[in-house]
């Protein structure tokens, strides 16, 4: 059996986003992405090359019909299958009381730039989680009647 031929299966959990481990959820969810299929990635990070534009067409009567067309070639079919996997796999990566706000996004570009505003915050945000991180570290304490074990788990 050659390089070629061998095919390997893997399965990894998707991560789920929670509130406040958007970071973390960023690197993980693009690792998974790019263990099942690197074109998934692709298509969050460069969107879908297929972009349908409404054909409009004037009939004999004068009343104008647009239509828009689904993907004709077979690249344009793999190009939108890739965008529609996409997009589902980041909403099912999504909490519960999360689906309905997002579900609204069309394609997998659009979603996640949309995850990254909603849960990834801007550079105050951050700072500031920051500095409440450390005050929460600076105020941390351990009474001598608990074990080392409980201690560090708490911290």
């Amino acid at each position: 059996m050659d390089l070629e031929t061998a095919q390997t299966t893997t399965t990894a959990k998707l991560p789920i986003l929670k509130q406040g481990e958007y970071d973390m959820w960023r690197l993980r969810i693009e690792q998974y992405f790019q263990v099942q299929d690197y074109a998934l990635w692709d298509v969050i990070e460069n969107g879908n090359s297929f972009k349908p534009v409404a054909q409009t067409t004037t009939n004999a009567d004068g009343t104008s019909t647009s239509l828009i067309p689904g993907p004709v070639t077979t690249e344009e079919k793999v190009q939108k299958k890739n965008d529609v996997k996409a997009r589902s796999m980041l909403l099912m990566a999504l909490p519960n009381e999360h689906l309905m706000t997002f579900n609204q996004y069309k394609d997998a570009q659009t979603l996640f730039a949309a995850i990254q505003t909603r849960f990834g915050g801007n550079e105050a945000t951050k700072k500031t989680q920051k500095t409440l991180l450390k005050q929460m570290y600076e105020n941390f304490s351990a009474p001598s009647t608990e074990s080392l074990d409980s201690i560090f788990n708490r911290l």
